[in-house]
C-alpha cells in the first residue's frame, strides 16, 4: 500500500446532508480497496483563488489515507462524473506505507534542527 493525500473541492450550495454522502462515499472506496483512512480534515467554505465552474467559494476536505493506485483512479473517476464537486487533487506521499513505522530520516533531522533552534532562542532570552 502506498500512502495519499487527497484534497477536494465541493460546491458551497450543497447541503450538509449530501456533503457528508460524499465524504461517506469517498471513504468507503478507499477501505473497499484494502485501504485506511490516517486523517480526515473537514477545512470548510474557504474563498477560491479563482472562479471555478462559477463558483468563488467552496467546501474543502482534506483526506490521508493508505490505499491503492486502484483506489486513487476510482476516487478520481467518481469525482469527475460528480457534478458537486468542483476540483480535486491527489498526491503520493509515500511509496510504501507502513503502519507504526519510524518517521524517515529527513523528518527526525528537521524536528531535531527545530528543537536546537528553539533551545537558542531560550538561552538567548
Amino acid at each position: 500500500m502506498r500512502r495519499y493525500e487527497t484534497i477536494y473541492i465541493i460546491r458551497p450550495t450543497v447541503n450538509e446532508d449530501n456533503i457528508n454522502a460524499i465524504v461517506d462515499r469517498t471513504n468507503g472506496v478507499i477501505e473497499k480497496f484494502g485501504g485506511s483512512i490516517i486523517q480526515l480534515d473537514r477545512w470548510g467554505i474557504k474563498k477560491l483563488a479563482y472562479q471555478i465552474k462559477k463558483e468563488s467559494q467552496g467546501y474543502y476536505v482534506f483526506t490521508e489515507y493508505a490505499g491503492t493506485p486502484e483506489a486513487v483512479d476510482e476516487l478520481e473517476r467518481l469525482f469527475r462524473i460528480d457534478e458537486n464537486t468542483l476540483r480535486y487533487m491527489t498526491i503520493k506521499t509515500q511509496e510504501a506505507y507502513i503502519p507504526n513505522a519510524p518517521k524517515p530520516v529527513a523528518e527526525e533531522i528537521t524536528d531535531e534542527t527545530n528543537e536546537t533552534a528553539n533551545q537558542e532562542e531560550v538561552v538567548a532570552d
